[in-house]
């Protein structure tokens, strides 16, 4: 019976070595899984694999983040999903007078209303929590020492419009930065679009240098896009844009988008250019590092914590103790009156927090795809375009040469006159 490590040596054959020296002279052609044998592969599995990591044990802080849990992972996973460019057609459904009903039937896929069921949920139980301990007491069915959970509404009628501001404020501020972000965006794909257009029209000579330059400017915006958006796959979105040693270079440098700045910097400074065309385009690339500057300034600086704090907290006191309030109004209504107040301003302040991180609302994907192609089609018309624009200077300078050898006749006045 043969151990592993002979089965190993047995391995590392000259077939094994073939295979490898095959390997070195192809570098990215992936190599051919190796075939070992079923039963000391499985022993060297059974002596080298990590044992799987125990389940964690169900516990009451486990159950009660149940709910929670599951709410942060759809929100998180509808995060990630992309946003797509609006068209004709999407404008047209989104001002239809039949959008209430839609956005009704469609609120329990809504991401904001799921991430809304825990606090929902939560103060919702303690509304009737409430109720079912004021009518234990008015039926008697507890001692008497237990008093009736009941207070005046007019701290809540002093204080609710100071919460209505504290929410408008916070959800303002919130859409602010979502604005600065589009902004930044919207100067980064023109910047590009740009840049790319100066390139075309300015560049002559060393076409393969042109176009790898050109790839490198496409790649710029798909680059801050896996910057700033968490779990990008960068090498899948930069695999149809540069070449494997190219990709290879920017996966593996801390600072994608800079390293992509330095590609095309190092691209510009072997062009063979005239020195105002060259100055030209170097100006261009400070548009990208002010686009790098603002995002990463709008990702690393978020509203101040202590406003984003104090209007949970608020939050949370006011319906915590809203029960109490309306008890001696409502009764046994107060649950469902707690049900829509948390609903409602919950809601409001979820779609702050939401819109505070810009990036993943905006259709980035999207943008990049439409600069990538804008680009590769001004690539590819540039030589008909430029040879259509020649034939026509031909015929124009054809026909003034014509013109200027052959003088106009001029009429002969004295006979008409005659």
């Amino acid at each position: 019976m043969t151990t592993p490590k002979s089965q190993f040596q047995t391995l590392s054959s000259p077939s094994l070595s073939s295979s490898s020296s095959s390997l070195s002279s192809s570098r990215f052609t992936p190599p051919k899984p190796l075939k070992f044998p079923s039963k000391p592969f499985k022993t060297l599995c059974s002596q080298t694999s990590n044992p799987r990591p125990p389940e964690k044990p169900i516990t009451f802080i486990s159950i009660l983040r149940a709910i929670p849990d599951w709410a942060d992972g759809i929100k998180e996973r509808r995060m990630k999903q992309s946003k797509p460019l609006y068209k004709h057609d999407d404008w047209v459904r989104h001002r239809s007078s039949l959008r209430h009903i839609r956005h009704l039937l469609s609120s329990f896929s809504s991401r904001v209303i799921l991430s809304l069921v825990p606090p929902v949920i939560a103060f919702t139980s303690v509304a009737a929590v409430v109720a079912s301990y004021n009518t234990a007491v008015l039926w008697h069915l507890l001692p008497e020492i237990f008093p009736v959970l009941r207070a005046s509404s007019l701290p809540y009628q002093l204080t609710a419009p100071a919460l209505a501001l504290l929410l408008v404020f916070r959800t303002e501020a919130s859409y602010s930065r979502f604005e600065e972000g589009r902004k930044a965006w919207s100067k980064v794909i023109s910047g590009t679009n740009d840049f790319a257009r100066q390139v075309i029209v300015s560049v002559e000579k060393d076409s393969s240098l042109k176009t790898a330059l050109l790839q490198y400017i496409m790649a710029f915006p798909v680059a801050l896009k896996c910057h700033l958006i968490y779990e990008s796959d960068i090498g899948r979105d930069l695999h149809g844009l540069l070449d494997d040693e190219d990709l290879a270079i920017v996966v593996s440098s801390n600072h994608r988008p800079h390293c992509i700045i330095q590609f095309i910097s190092q691209s510009m400074r072997l062009l063979d250019l005239e020195e105002p065309k060259r100055t030209l385009l170097e100006s261009k690339v400070s548009c990208f590092h002010e686009g790098i500057g603002v995002c990463e300034q709008i990702m690393g600086i978020p509203i101040p914590l202590s406003y984003t704090r104090l209007t949970s907290r608020f939050l949370v006191l006011w319906h915590l103790t809203l029960p109490i309030i309306l008890w001696d109004d409502c009764n046994w209504i107060v649950v469902p009156a707690t049900f829509v107040s948390a609903a409602s301003l919950f809601c409001i302040e979820e779609v702050g927090v939401l819109i505070e991180e810009p990036f993943q609302m905006l259709a980035l994907d999207e943008l990049c795809n439409r600069v990538c192609n804008h680009v590769q089609e001004a690539m590819k018309s540039e030589k008909k375009i430029k040879e259509t624009l020649l034939l026509k200077k031909d015929a124009n300078s054809s026909n003034n040469s014509s013109l200027n050898g052959h003088h106009p006749i001029q009429p002969n006045t004295s006979s008409s006159r005659k």
